[in-house]
């Protein structure tokens, strides 16, 4: 399995679709209980990848903004 550092060069894609599979593998109940540690260890550093990706988005988000006026304006990102 690939570390740390790999996840980090993943797109948010790319690590979502990996973090799917694992789960999938998770769920069926077949791995090892070793296999099964290492693919949660995985997942965890997969999701807090995800999650980082989607925090840079939001601050972009925000970080463009434009009034109708156009106005550009930093706002909070109301993600509902």
């Amino acid at each position: 399995m690939s570390d740390e550092r790999d996840v980090s060069t993943l797109s948010f894609e790319d690590a979502l679709r990996e973090l799917e599979t694992i789960v999938s593998r998770l769920e069926t109940g077949q791995e090892d209980l070793q296999t099964a540690i290492d693919l949660y260890a995985r997942g965890d550093l997969l999701r807090a990848q995800c999650a980082a990706r989607l925090d840079a988005a939001q601050a972009r988000i925000e970080a463009i903004r434009v009034d109708a006026e156009g106005r550009a304006s930093t706002q909070p990102f109301d993600a509902q």
